[in-house]
């Protein structure tokens, strides 16, 4: 039932395509008439009515063609489907994917105007878009789009401001999954009025170091070389990892404010950034921050997965400056007790929709003595940096970044978790047997705490080394969320044999119990094995809970590509002396 349900849709397509190569032209397209049930067959020139006597045979050999070239199209979807955020790669390395010519002649056909466009907005009526001149029945498509319901916004209307802003989509084999839709093209007049001009809304993006590794251009995403994670214990601002859902908004310091609402507070509150400078004490805590998706290319060699293709350095660690949360909680009013249980928050990012990025994280967390929750408004004792939230962001010790909200506009203390979309349906684990016809988002809870976490940032991956120099020396980070400490770092220098234990490196003294918020870096130097020309180079960590991370992906592997956290590899050359 599964199948037919998503080839009814190719199934009609290949039907009425199949019917165009049998048919000699002029080509004849189905009109349906003004009385109930009566079909014309309209030639391309136009006027003359056909009623061939042969047109159930030619609908049958169609439908029975179209089925077959239906279940290959249809598993081809799913493919292609299971990867939006994956294709970034190539979309943000240049290049622009061009719309594929279709197998018939434009004017092959039908015509619609706009207007007959925005009638089908729903899936009772069909969901048509336009992309340029051209027409798509994407009905039988939203239920497999990767990126959720959003697809329906588009619902009657152009696609090109949703992908100005969703630049993923901007691939040519995106492209040619869109032609499989095409129903029609815009008419004379509608093609000549177009779409409206599409300004870009990433124009105002800051500029960023060129030696980041771009893993998406729109929004821009990207990690610097592995091997400079490894040379601080604070990660300059210019290399702390960028990971933006949206484009970077433009916030004049001097209008911002910060509302404060919800449950337990008699009123709403609004701070300015003076406010929140000069009515609070700053407070200073060094903390890492750790995309859900690192290490994500690991995963990717097991078995494809939806999202950004992150190496090991979607992970930095910075020394933020801001007021603590629970402070400013308590000026606002709010009363222990009663229903609230989460505190959300909304940034000034916003998708085409009006929607703003959001997050929420326990109230236990934000109001805990040891929780050390902050709203930052410095980065490594500077002004924030517009791609990490200027002027404003909360900074959450030891939880995935995802919620550690950028540009912050709101905050709401609330009975319920956020209801955005990257904290309902995106950020969460699910089982290796889970796929995207069987996941259910609502099933697992969000990701808050990460795991043990331990990765090599030197040498790197296929590198070749002189043996002359007696020693190897390996580098690396490690980090475990919810504050917890790590306390060791093992290494094998073949694949796992046999193992020593690297030298740990803190920037600063050791931190209470259950506030390790800061990665510690570590080193090994020993000498080269006597024998082989190649060096399985393996690392693992262990925290102050024992908690250690798993030998392999495999078994941690998960649709969504997040938590990965296996023993990490690299294998090197040795040359001969």
């Amino acid at each position: 039932m599964l199948f037919l349900k998503h080839a009814l849709g190719p199934a009609r397509r290949c039907l009425y395509r199949t019917q165009r190569l049998l048919v000699r032209t002029p080509l004849f397209y189905p009109q349906v008439c003004a009385d109930k049930g009566c079909v014309r067959w309209q030639s391309g020139e136009g006027g003359r009515d056909w009623n061939p006597r042969w047109q159930h045979m030619v609908a049958g050999l169609a439908a029975g063609t179209g089925m077959v070239l239906a279940f290959g199209l249809y598993h081809r979807q799913e493919e292609q489907a299971a990867s939006e955020e994956q294709l970034a790669d190539s979309a943000g390395r240049g290049g622009e994917a061009v719309l594929p010519e279709t197998a018939a002649p434009v004017g092959a056909y039908p015509i619609f105007t706009r207007e007959e466009v925005t009638k089908h907005r729903t899936l009772q009526d069909g969901v048509w878009v336009t992309f340029g001149d051209s027409v798509y029945d994407i009905t039988d498509f939203v239920g497999l789009h990767p990126g959720g319901s959003k697809i329906m916004l588009a619902a009657g209307g152009a696609l090109e401001p949703f992908w100005a802003m969703y630049a993923v989509h901007n691939q040519q084999h995106v492209l040619e999954l869109l032609g499989e839709y095409k129903v029609g093209e815009l008419s004379s007049e509608d093609k000549k009025k177009g779409s409206g001009a599409i300004s870009d809304p990433y124009a105002s993006d800051p500029p960023r170091h060129p030696a980041l590794k771009i893993n998406s251009l729109k929004p821009f995403n990207a990690e610097p070389p592995s091997e400079i994670l490894s040379e601080n214990f604070l990660t300059p601002n210019a290399f702390f990892f960028k990971r933006n859902h949206l484009p970077v908004p433009e916030v004049d310091p001097e209008r911002y404010r910060l509302e404060i609402s919800g449950e337990g507070l008699p009123k709403a509150v609004s701070l300015t950034l003076e406010d929140l400078k000069t009515k609070f004490p700053k407070h200073t805590v060094t903390a890492t921050l750790q995309c859900a998706g690192n290490r994500r290319s690991e995963m990717n060699k097991i078995k494809q997965v939806k999202g950004l293709d992150w190496g090991i350095a979607a992970i930095s660690n910075a020394q933020w400056g801001g007021v603590r949360l629970r402070e400013v909680l308590e000026h606002a009013g709010y009363r222990h007790g009663g229903a609230a249980q989460h505190v959300q928050f909304e940034g000034l990012d916003k998708d085409v929709s009006g929607t703003p990025y959001g997050a929420s994280i326990p109230l236990r967390k934000a109001l805990g003595d040891d929780g050390d929750v902050l709203l930052a408004y410095e980065m490594n004792g500077e002004e924030l940096p517009r791609d990490h939230g200027f002027p404003l962001r909360a900074v959450v010790p030891g939880t995935v970044g995802a919620r550690n909200v950028k540009w912050l506009g709101k905050i709401i203390v609330s009975a319920e978790e956020s209801k955005s979309h990257w904290q309902q349906n995106d950020y969460k684990g699910f089982s290796p047997s889970v796929d995207w016809d069987t996941v259910d988002f609502k099933s697992a809870p969000a990701i808050q705490e990460l795991p043990i976490q331990s990765a090599i940032t030197e040498p790197r991956d296929g590198v070749l080394l002189e043996r002359s120099g007696e020693q190897v020396t390996v580098r690396g980070y490690a980090w475990s969320g919810g504050g917890r400490e790590v306390v060791r770092v093992d290494v094998s220098l073949d694949g796992g044999k046999t193992w020593q234990v690297a030298t740990l490196r803190s920037g600063e003294d050791a931190p209470p119990l259950g506030q390790a918020w800061a990665w510690k870096l570590w080193e090994l130097s020993a000498p080269f094995p006597p024998e082989g020309e190649q060096l399985d180079i393996v690392c693992k960590a262990v925290d102050n809970s024992y908690n250690m991370q798993p030998d392999s992906v495999a078994p941690i592997w998960n649709l969504r590509g997040v938590l990965s956290n296996a023993w990490h590899r690299v294998r090197v050359s040795v040359k001969k002396d």
